[in-house]
């Protein structure tokens, strides 16, 4: 942004800190530069017509929640009460509508709604509030809302509002067309109606998250510190996860000791809990099981009124999809563990060149990147690409993002599992192109992702524990220790290698994997049947899985700590089969014992081995410890083998700062512990911030590594 100013130099320093200190909550000013320049004379402010330029990095404003002076508005102004649209040049929609660059209205979804002369006369007002607010509207002239049950169609708010709030507390589901996307939403108290909801959504277990009226209602249910509050609070308005205090219903959080948590970020959701009589109501992404959310009206009518009792829609289009964004907050920082709404498209500022790189991202939890300079920008949460409508979204925000930031490919970065299906895209695109590629391994691609955000490029001890991962010597990694910076790395040592039996089927019945580690360690002297996993699993399969490791039948080798945890979650009765993902770890997690210091025995060699701690759970299980004591103890342990190995590379290479990443530190226990350890130790420990510790984060890393492989870095 440029400002031609006229005065006094002391008025000018003058009104550059007002600029620092009065700019709006959702501004970011990274820099103000004041030069002279040659001007005429000007008597007034004026803001001139935007400009193309054609290699200028355009930054977009993500998406705003509804701010409190608007609030205010919906019972003060004449032409706004009850608005379910109203905003300002302080929040409302942005990268959700936006077509086009320059950002004015005719390149967003607003551009078929004339202004009314009241609209007309505040956006040219400069002392106005919604001065140059380009989704700027009123009850005159702006969208409207509708809402259908698929016979009756009612477009009178008022009537819509109550309609909405007697299907939800009378036990129904309604989809509410969101910013970026529908949601479905019913009665988080009424178990029956969240079982009919995960009936109709196709989704079995995995929790959901739920908005509450305010604050005061989010606390009876949940505990908050002031700084959960504080992120509840801004305008992002995130899903946040928090400890749970009181039960809400049943099949919410399915057992789980926490529950992703909202606050209402648009004007109609305000408008709802006043009519509505529960104060809370789960509010889930509108589509069904993996798919992509659901952003098109006749999309929505096809596929969500099949499932819910009305449909609550509004006539301005949704240009770009954005999910919910969910966080956690934690000792040592927000994790982000979805980005999205209110975080995309901000970008990531970088210590080094990213221009024209394409980093295609991972397979599961997708995201890609695209540099511009000394930026990256990180697209919204896709989803897992082997769903075909995820994997179409996919390519077509890539060309989305491509003509907004007008980026042009010159490199292509991808993950180096040569099946994945950005890896395959990422051949089409080097050949329509002509332009080269690198393949990124997967754990480095996490640490160099940490690398990136922290403006880091030296060589630290790099800590990766996730699922899995292609490596580069054809196994799955997931439990890596690493001595690496941006351009290379060396694996210092590494989680066992164990068979996973059934490959990726591992992953939906952890017990296989629990025989797996004790078939490794102890062979065919153990009884199996002494344990109330395998006995529920059955004869016939663990003679299957059986012949399988030992002929080495699809048996892939994993060092993945996803793989070990969900091992212990099995072995433990926490879970024996998964119906979503990352079940069996986060059961584990959620039964810890907050007070136990005690951990199990391990050794380190070129591997980290954990014979022996699976002989102390085992005594444990004979022992009938309680289960929270075991997983406390696990847990322990995995902190210690990480503090233990740091201190060995420290020791043999000199290396005192630390990188955590990997989907396994989405588990706050494991992180904060880890952290806190290793401080204690003299580390310096970093981790993800700005972008997710899981594979969301891959993108940005595969960026850094590319920037390195191609000569782009200073």
């Amino acid at each position: 942004m440029y400002v031609v100013v006229q005065g006094d130099p002391s008025d000018i320093d003058r009104f550059s800190n007002d600029i620092l200190k009065l700019a709006p909550p959702a501004s970011r000013i990274k820099s103000i530069d004041v030069f002279p320049s040659i001007v005429g004379e000007y008597d007034r402010f004026t803001v001139t017509a935007s400009r193309e330029i054609n290699d200028h990095v355009t930054e977009i404003s993500p998406d705003i929640a509804v701010c409190g002076q608007c609030l205010e508005d919906m019972s003060s102004d004449p032409g706004r009460i009850d608005y379910p649209f109203i905003n300002c040049t302080n929040c409302g929609p942005r990268f959700t509508i936006i077509k086009g660059l320059p950002y004015d209205r005719p390149l967003t979804t607003m551009s078929g709604f004339s202004m009314c002369p009241k609209c007309r006369r505040e956006y040219n007002d400069i002392d106005d509030r919604r001065f140059h607010a380009q989704p700027i509207a009123c009850n005159s002239c702006g969208p409207s809302c509708r809402l259908t049950d698929g016979r009756a169609v009612i477009t009178d708010l008022r009537e819509i509002l109550v309609k909405t709030s007697a299907i939800i507390d009378g036990g129904g589901s309604v989809a509410l067309k969101g910013v970026g996307g529908y949601h479905l939403a019913c009665d988080a108290l009424n178990n029956d109606a969240v079982v009919r909801l995960r009936q109709v959504k196709k989704r079995d277990m995995k929790p959901f998250a739920v908005m509450f009226r305010d604050l005061a209602a989010l606390k009876e249910y949940c505990h908050t510190d002031f700084s959960e509050e504080k992120e509840l609070l801004s305008w992002i308005r995130p899903v946040v996860l928090l400890r749970s205090k009181r039960s809400l219903a049943r099949q919410v959080s399915n057992g789980l000791m926490t529950t992703g948590a909202f606050l209402p970020f648009m004007p109609f959701h305000y408008l709802l809990f006043r009519h509505l009589k529960t104060p809370v109501m789960v509010l889930t992404s509108g589509n069904i099981s993996e798919e992509p959310v659901i952003k098109d009206d006749g999309e929505a009518m096809d596929k969500l009124l099949k499932t819910a009792d009305a449909l609550v829609s509004y006539n301005r289009d949704i240009s770009n999809r954005a999910d919910d964004s969910v966080i956690m907050v934690t000792k040592p920082g927000i994790i982000v563990i979805r980005r999205s709404r209110g975080y995309v498209p901000r970008p990531v500022d970088l210590a080094f060149d990213a221009e024209g790189i394409l980093a295609l991202g991972a397979e599961q939890k997708n995201t890609f990147s695209i540099g511009r300079k000394n930026q990256a920008i990180i697209s919204q949460y896709t989803g897992d690409l082997k769903n075909a409508g995820v994997f179409n979204f996919y390519k077509e925000s890539i060309e989305n993002f491509s003509s907004l930031f007008r980026f042009t490919p010159r490199y292509i970065a991808h993950d180096l599992h040569p099946d994945y299906y950005s890896a395959l895209y990422a051949s089409f695109l080097s050949e329509k192109y002509d332009i080269p590629s690198v393949a990124v391994q997967h754990q480095h691609a996490h640490i160099a992702s940490c690398l990136a955000e922290h403006c880091l490029d030296e060589m630290v001890a790099g800590v990766c524990l996730d699922g899995t991962g292609f490596g580069s010597d054809g196994n799955a990694w997931g439990g890596e220790f690493m001595i690496a910076d941006t351009g290379s790395f060396e694996r210092y040592c590494h989680f066992d290698y164990v068979p996973m039996p059934g490959g990726d089927r591992v992953v939906y019945e952890p017990w296989r994997m629990a025989f797996s580690f004790l078939y490794k360690y102890l062979g065919d002297s153990f009884d199996y049947d002494s344990l109330e996993v395998f006995r529920r699993t059955g004869i016939q399969k663990l003679a299957l899985v059986n012949e399988m490791l030992k002929k080495n039948i699809n048996s892939p080798l994993s060092s993945g700590a996803g793989r070990l945890f969900d091992a212990v979650s099995a072995l433990t009765g926490l879970c024996y089969e998964t119906s979503f993902d990352s079940e069996a770890p986060m059961r584990l997690e959620s039964a810890i014992k907050h007070n136990c210091d005690g951990c199990y025995p391990f050794s380190i060699t070129e591997t980290v081995i954990f014979a022996d701690m699976f002989l102390g759970i085992l005594d444990d299980l004979m022992n009938k410890a309680d289960i929270s004591e075991i997983s406390a103890r696990f847990h322990n342990t995995i902190v210690q083998v990480i503090v233990e190995v740091a201190e060995r590379i420290r020791s043999s290479r000199g290396i005192g700062k630390v990188v955590l990443s990997g989907g396994v530190f989405q588990n706050r226990y494991l992180l904060e512990r880890t952290f806190e350890k290793l401080e204690k130790k003299g580390f310096r420990v970093y981790t993800n911030h700005q972008v997710p510790v899981n594979d969301g984060g891959i993108s940005l890393g595969q960026t850094a590594v590319a920037s390195k492989h191609f000569g782009l870095c200073v």
